[in-house]
């Protein structure tokens, strides 16, 4: 006998013999995927939020003597753009249309200190959480990027996370915003 056939010196009829081992693996494998069930199809289940657009604060020179720059608010739909698109991209979220409250969230004001009323639009909405964002500049050099998460049933500030960027371009900004999203939002 080769040592290849060792089976074959098994008797067939010894109790959980070589023909009953087999379908018991099938059997519990079966039973282990059919208990994840539940949790998967809920983990499947995409998150409701609402993406406000980000604002900016500007606590530069700069933006005390001259203003909102063009380019600063193209940035801010740039970025709240993309932070949309990354997190509908991940499957973890669907995104709610936030364009029927225009009028009620420019009527609010900043979001970042709007007392509850980031809660209120989003369930407004129907979303179950909210982000907010604000950019803020210190100069041409030094911005913040900042994202807050918000739970609505609550109304409270769950989450927070920000990063550093240098310089004042179209390309600092994004990828602030897709660091942010890769490395803090969706990071396991």
């Amino acid at each position: 006998m080769s040592c290849l056939d060792w089976h074959d010196n098994r008797s067939s009829d010894a109790v959980g013999g070589p023909g009953k081992r087999p379908r018991r693996r099938r059997f519990w494998a079966a039973l282990f995927l059919i208990s994840l069930a539940p949790w998967t199809a809920a983990a499947a289940e995409p998150v409701k939020l609402a993406v406000f657009d980000f604002e900016l604060i500007d606590t530069s020179l700069e933006g005390e003597v001259s203003g909102p720059r063009e380019d600063e608010q193209d940035r801010l739909r740039m970025i709240s753009d993309l932070l949309r698109e990354k997190l509908a991209e991940s499957g973890r979220y669907s995104i709610a249309d936030l364009s029927p409250l225009n009028e009620k969230i420019d009527g609010a004001g900043y979001r970042y200190n709007c007392n509850g009323c980031v809660a209120d639009l989003a369930a407004a909405a129907g979303a179950e959480q909210a982000i907010t964002g604000t950019v803020q500049k210190v100069s041409n050099l030094i911005l913040n990027i900042n994202v807050y998460l918000w739970d609505i049933k609550t109304g409270e500030q769950t989450g927070g996370t920000s990063v550093d960027i240098r310089g004042n371009t179209d390309e600092s900004w994004s990828r602030g915003v897709s660091y942010l999203v890769r490395n803090r939002i969706l990071a396991p």
